[in-house]
């Protein structure tokens, strides 16, 4: 398959050395670190969207009980520490000391009860825990009590899941809310304070560093463990779309830190003495195509299989990482290097079809030329590049498409609809989500077989049958033959469609130092100078 050329950023490398420095103005304080985020962030309720930008930005603001390291363990966060009585079907929680909401209000005990329904509402696997659960209450102010209907041991990783939609704790007066309507209010118990008044949409977003906050009195910071030691004043977001306007501000010192550097600028970076750069989220970026199960044709999975054989994973990777070395094809259902990745079956896919076979799959399938709605995001750099490939691939196996480009803000709300395309909803479009996030069938909510998750609509039971058995098990034998009897499942029904994982730089200015792996972290980094 012929690769599409990579995205081409104001004429090459070259131009971008030569751009003026952006007009923004540097903040009074060097105790204010300015971060250039992947993407503007819409929405601020952390258990109102599973966008990745959100997650980050509740990770400045929310708490949890539990934090997740990077070999996948759960640690208390909020939490002290726990028990377990009658064969694991009684859990008691019990909240450290100190731990204080924005609003100056103690966390009780009974604000995380709430948070957790709450949550429960939105999440997958939060719902699980509600429905494995007889009941779960505060019978002090410290402590949180589930009794189970059958022993769960992965509670600490459920309550400590990485990714979104994110397991925050509210104050029980916000999390009685709907959690299908956005927080009227963004409170909650982190390092830092969102400072609303000086939001400015698209462009602009603010943290204050909470000073009632304490961090866990001993460990080491991991991921979404460890104290939270934070040595900035304030966290200001600028939202750059433009990566050469991006590049410029880095350059100039008018920008400290910027998450998804773009690889047509690494060279750039490596040469600049103020500059370094580095993969942060070594779990990589998992792409994958995202069907709508509920329109045809793509509810039928001859049709997804047609899509899964066509796909060439190295091209979705050269088209988002550029460099070989940020490139990692030929993965299954779950992201390489972590517990549950397996190549059971992976053989049965390569090599990919050419594009006459494509063609033929296609029409043993059942497609007949109907028109086909992809949804592409204009103005996110890594997705736009995936999606490109993707509609090039879709255009030469023969089928008739339409694809919308649009602002990821307008996508995120029109792909969570189930509408057929003439309605506002879509067929299919690319994902690219972080790998730890992602990383087995416990925290995956972007692949469950509940028809009703928000995960494609996708409807296994078979899968959901090995999912429980694998998320239950104690035995690490048995949970790796279950990975692979999942993955199975999956090329057999095609949830999605894995294009392959890409490992994302970052660039930083050179005075900073502390700068944790993972995604972006805000404490435990500071300035040298």
């Amino acid at each position: 398959m012929t690769r599409i050329a990579r995205r081409q950023l104001l004429g090459g490398a070259a131009a971008l050395a030569a751009l003026p420095a952006p007009a923004i103005a540097a903040p009074d304080s060097a105790r204010t670190l300015r971060f250039i985020p992947q993407i503007d962030l819409v929405f601020l309720d952390p258990h109102y969207s599973m966008t990745n930008i959100t997650r980050n930005h509740a990770g400045l603001v929310f708490d949890m009980l539990y934090g997740t390291d990077a070999a996948f363990k759960a640690h208390p966060q909020m939490a002290e520490g726990h028990t377990v009585d009658n064969d694991g079907k009684l859990w008691r929680i019990t909240l450290r000391e100190n731990l204080w909401f924005h609003d100056g209000e103690p966390v009780l005990a009974r604000d995380c009860v709430a948070s957790i329904k709450r949550w429960g509402k939105r999440d997958v696997l939060g719902a699980e825990v509600l429905a494995v659960s007889d009941e779960i209450s505060a019978p002090d102010d410290r402590t949180i009590q589930f009794r189970l209907k059958t022993s769960f041991p992965m509670l600490p990783e459920a309550l400590g899941k990485p990714g979104a939609y994110m397991p925050a704790m509210l104050p029980a007066r916000l999390a009685a809310l709907d959690p299908f309507t956005q927080l009227p209010e963004i409170i909650g118990s982190g390092p830092f304070r969102y400072v609303a008044n000086e939001r400015l949409q698209g462009v602009r977003n603010v943290y204050a560093k909470f000073d009632k906050y304490v961090p866990r009195p001993s460990g080491t910071p991991d991921r979404g463990t460890g104290p939270k030691i934070v040595h900035f004043d304030r966290v200001i977001w600028t939202t750059m779309p433009d990566q050469g306007t991006a590049l410029a501000a880095l350059q100039k010192g008018e920008q400290d830190w910027w998450e998804y550097a773009s690889q047509d600028v690494i060279p750039l970076v490596r040469k600049d003495k103020n500059l370094r750069y580095g993969v942060l989220e070594t779990e990589g970026n998992f792409g994958f195509v995202r069907f709508n199960h509920t329109q045809p044709p793509f509810n039928r999975p001859e049709m997804r299989r047609a899509i899964l054989r066509a796909v060439n994973q190295e091209d979705f990777c050269a088209a988002v990482a550029g460099e070989a070395e940020f490139q990692r094809p030929g993965v299954g259902f779950y992201p390489p290097g972590l517990p549950d990745a397996t190549n059971v079956g992976l053989s049965t896919i390569r090599p990919p079809y050419t594009i006459d076979q494509a063609r033929k799959a296609l029409e043993q399938a059942g497609y007949r030329g109907e028109k086909i709605v992809q949804i592409t995001p204009g103005d996110y750099p890594n997705v736009k590049a995936a999606s490109e490939v993707l509609a090039d691939l879709l255009q030469k196996i023969g089928i008739n498409l339409d694809n919308v480009t649009i602002d990821w803000a307008t996508m995120t709300q029109r792909v969570i609809k189930k509408d057929n395309p003439e309605s506002g909803g879509f067929h299919l479009h690319m994902l690219n989500v972080p790998g730890l996030s992602v990383a087995s069938p416990l925290v995956n909510s972007r692949l469950r077989g509940v028809a009703a998750s928000e995960s494609g609509w996708y409807d296994s039971k078979r899968y959901e049958e090995l999912r429980f058995q694998a998320i239950t098990t104690t035995d690490p034998a048995e949970r790796k033959r279950l990975a692979g009897e999942l993955q199975l499942e999956c090329l057999n029904t095609v949830p999605q469609v894995p294009t392959g994982v890409t490992l994302q730089p970052a660039a930083w200015r050179s005075d900073l130092e502390g700068v944790l792996l993972g995604v972006p972290k805000f404490w435990n980094v500071k300035r040298t100078a």
